[in-house]
């Protein structure tokens, strides 16, 4: 049963961050196309530096 309740809070969580991010991704694209490379850059630029900095230790 605790399985159960963690899966149900666990897509209920997953969703509203799902939500919430296409909502962030639509205002980014409507102030423009280049502001919507760079964020996507630098959130890619973020995400090598974690798996760089986990891959080290």
């Amino acid at each position: 049963m605790a399985a159960y309740r963690f899966l149900v809070v666990f897509f209920f969580v997953a969703l509203s961050f799902t939500v919430s991010s296409c909502d962030a991704i639509g205002t980014i694209f409507k102030a423009g196309a280049w502001t919507g490379l760079i964020g996507v850059f630098l959130v890619v630029l973020l995400l090598w530096f974690i798996v760089t900095k986990m891959r080290s230790r």
